[in-house]
């Protein structure tokens, strides 16, 4: 692996976007985070939210709650906290777009369609019904991780929370994002807040979410490779996950997997298109194999690979 460090690390600096090449650098080479957070300030508006083709397969400009959502898993991951200017203005941006009737933050705006984007995130009349709390459950994750005790951004966080909750508990599949989504809930709060702001125990919300997640894992390893599929790494990030030991065969499997499907550069191709060959797509590309590299290493280094 070290050999296939060096090269993607050569690769990042000549290639990835600055955000990629800060996480990076932060990540594996103690690098500094206030430049991460210096660059992911570039990607935010001025009404708090974040835009810009921060997530790549879609270059709306103006804020939107799931170009928010990847901001705000790069801050977390590096440590934010509350007092950051950058995360107060993202909880206003949060507080003034939740919808409250729905208990859900909407996952693809009209706007979008008016820049380039892949084609599942194409607006159209009834699209929530196929994103439901993606990424909703999370954001709201990160507005009461991020807010004051007793606060109106906190009330409005465990809001929609009891909404995603119901949601859960009453679904029989769910698609792996936002499965994710509600994994990342569950590590942001404290275990015992579910049981005083929800009709659910922690346990009970853990114990569903793993029944979807198994439900949804590929696990015929003769698959893997065979456009997108969901991964057990997709699902199961770090050793501590309840369950890693039940597939810790497939764990190793998955992470062998990866090591084998690095190029000549270090770097993983993407496994899914827009269906055309345009040059949008062809940054967006470019964009990803960074993402992937960056978020990839983090479950090498998880797992001591």
């Amino acid at each position: 692996m070290k050999t296939s460090f060096n090269k993607t690390d050569e690769w990042m600096k000549r290639n990835a976007r600055p955000l990629e090449a800060a996480r990076w650098e932060y990540h594996f080479q103690e690098g500094e985070k206030d430049r991460v957070l210096d660059i992911l300030a570039a990607f935010q508006n001025e009404d708090g939210g974040f835009g810009h083709g921060i997530e790549p397969d879609f270059w709306l400009p103006a804020s939107s709650p799931m170009a928010t959502w990847a901001a705000g898993q790069v801050l977390n991951e590096i440590g934010a906290d509350s007092q950051e200017k950058i995360v107060q203005s993202m909880n206003e941006y949060l507080l003034e777009t939740y919808e409250p009737e729905s208990g859900m933050w909407p996952s693809v705006l009209p706007e979008t369609n008016h820049y380039p984007h892949a084609p599942w995130w194409h607006w159209k009349e009834g699209v929530q019904d196929n994103w439901m709390f993606n990424p909703g459950a999370e954001l709201a994750g990160y507005l009461i991780k991020w807010s004051i005790e007793g606060g109106e951004a906190e009330k409005t966080g465990w809001s929609s929370v009891g909404k995603a909750a119901a949601r859960l508990m009453e679904t029989e599949t769910m698609d792996s994002h936002e499965i994710c989504n509600y994994q990342q809930l569950l590590k942001l709060l404290k275990p015992e807040a579910f049981t005083q702001y929800t009709s659910y125990s922690y346990s009970e919300l853990q114990d569903k979410i793993n029944e979807l997640a198994e439900n949804c894992m590929e696990k015929d390893t003769a698959k893997w490779g065979s456009g997108y599929q969901t991964l057990p790494l997709d699902i199961i990030d770090h050793p501590g996950h309840p369950l890693a030991g039940k597939y810790k065969h497939l764990i190793e499997q998955n992470l062998n997997y990866y090591e084998d499907q690095l190029n000549a550069d270090g770097i993983w191709e993407i496994s899914w298109n827009w269906g055309d060959a345009s040059d949008a797509f062809m940054v967006s590309q470019q964009y990803w194999k960074g993402v992937l590299a960056v978020n990839r290493y983090q479950l090498f280094q998880a797992f001591g690979y």
